[in-house]
């Protein structure tokens, strides 16, 4: 198995930033946002139930519409490609079901030789949806797969910038995800830094380890 080395990861999440802005001429290649694509597939989720959707915009038609709903920020537009991370709304007993066939045909075994992994997930969900916090369950699963998105980025060169300041309501609408059930929580532009950025030469500002990290 490859791995990277301390040092490396910690030059690569070192060199990533918040983009401002990014260079509009430079596109990423088809394998590398394939590989960032699956990354995000492979995100972990509570109970493995994968409550979302993202949808990677690289038409520039549709990213010229972006700003306008993202509070006039540039990077939507400018960006190499913008991806949209959403949440599956109603999340219910059938997409437990439909998860559980899925880990059946993966695996190689039986519907009925889950079910008690089905109840068990299924008892959570149905909790959530009695409760009302199953939304808010599902949107903490999708800030997961955006900081696996973020941190694979930096790890293959690839810059990243993630982005709440986004009219999400709008969003739903140009994408048509309200139709599919699912709704926009946050969005990352993804792409490549322009030598105008300021930002890139910025000195991070974080903590000292010592105060933000304890043992015991």
């Amino acid at each position: 198995m490859v791995t990277t080395s301390p040092e490396d990861l910690l030059q690569q999440l070192n060199w990533r930033y918040a983009v401002k802005i990014f260079d509009s001429s430079k596109r990423i290649l088809e394998e590398t946002l394939e590989t960032l694509e699956d990354a995000l597939v492979l995100t972990p989720s509570s109970f493995g139930l994968q409550p979302w959707k993202f949808v990677v915009i690289g038409d520039q038609s549709i990213k010229d519409q972006l700003p306008e709903i993202s509070w006039n920020q540039s990077q939507p537009k400018d960006c190499s490609h913008m991806v949209a991370l959403a949440i599956k709304r109603n999340f219910a007993e059938a997409d437990v079901t439909r998860f559980i066939e899925c880990m059946a045909e993966s695996r190689g075994v039986s519907v009925e030789e889950l079910e008690g992994y089905k109840k068990f997930a299924g008892g959570f969900v149905a909790q959530g949806v009695s409760e009302g916090w199953i939304e808010h369950w599902a949107t903490h699963q999708v800030y997961i797969a955006l900081g696996q998105l973020m941190a694979s980025a930096a790890a293959v060169g690839v810059d990243a910038c993630p982005m709440e300041g986004i009219q999400a309501d709008d969003y739903d609408q140009l994408l048509g995800l309200a139709d599919q059930g699912y709704h926009t929580v946050v969005g990352c532009a993804l792409g490549y830094r322009s030598e105008e950025d300021k930002y890139a030469a910025m000195p991070k500002v974080r903590y000292a380890k010592s105060e933000v990290i304890e043992h015991r």
